[in-house]
């Protein structure tokens, strides 16, 4: 029987099998520096393991925390210059959720289908929202602009403000509006409502605007710097991602 003699040099062959190797291997924490991600407001005190099978511990979207995370980088869309991170909530932080992706590209940044329950911090301060809901949430930013954007977000609150009585959640369905993103969430009734406005560079406005039905509430809230308007008493807090 006649072998058949491989053309391939040994050098060049070793070569190959060297580059797929670290390919397979390169870190997660490289891929993420290199793709920008905490440039679009993704952070995390570590990035540890490949990044095809990687964790992201501690990870934050500006205050929001989001636990520790599994992260992977998908291959397809690299082939059209775009990094794209797939994340899942990693099984020992069970009281938070997440489930979506991330993208990055050189003229701008995504998140495709994100599901997920977590705790806003100080987002919407200073009412007591203890909660976000992500129900498919996608947001298209291009050179600053917000271009798409879909899905729904409910907002879970506990307590009062002021002596106000708060109703048990707020919610609405995203879209662009302008440059911005904006995510508007109103109460059942419609008393109470919050329209959070994102710009691409990662600033911020939201907007809360109370309907009291009781007037011995009205000079608690004058005194936490709402204003009175058409709508009811309103109070704008700006911040950064």
């Amino acid at each position: 029987m006649r072998r058949i003699r491989l053309a391939t040099a040994r050098p060049a062959l070793f070569g190959a099998m060297l580059a797929l190797a670290l390919l397979l291997f390169v870190p997660l924490r490289l891929i993420l520096g290199l793709a920008g991600v905490g440039d679009a407001g993704l952070t995390a005190r570590a990035a540890v393991g490949s990044v095809w099978a990687g964790q992201l511990r501690d990870a934050r979207f500006g205050d929001v925390a989001l636990g520790d995370l599994d992260a992977h980088l998908s291959p397809w869309p690299l082939v059209l210059g775009r990094a794209r991170i797939e994340l899942d909530s990693h099984a020992d932080t069970p009281a938070l959720a997440l489930h979506g992706a991330v993208g990055v590209s050189r003229s701008g940044v995504r998140a495709d289908d994100l599901t997920a329950t977590i705790a806003p911090g100080r987002l919407f301060a200073p009412l007591p929202v203890t909660a976000l809901a992500l129900d498919a949430v996608s947001v298209r930013f291009d050179d600053g602009t917000c271009t798409a954007a879909e899905g729904r977000i409910r907002a879970t609150l506990a307590g009062d403000f002021a002596g106000v009585a708060l109703p048990q959640s707020l919610s609405g369905a995203i879209r662009c509006e302008g440059k911005a993103l904006l995510i508007p969430l109103a109460s059942q009734a419609g008393a109470e409502h919050v329209d959070l406005r994102i710009e691409g560079d990662s600033n911020y406005r939201a907007t809360v605007t109370l309907q009291p039905a009781d007037p011995a509430a009205l000079s608690r809230l004058a005194a936490l710097g709402f204003v009175e308007g058409a709508g009811g008493y309103t109070l704008s807090v700006e911040g950064r991602f």
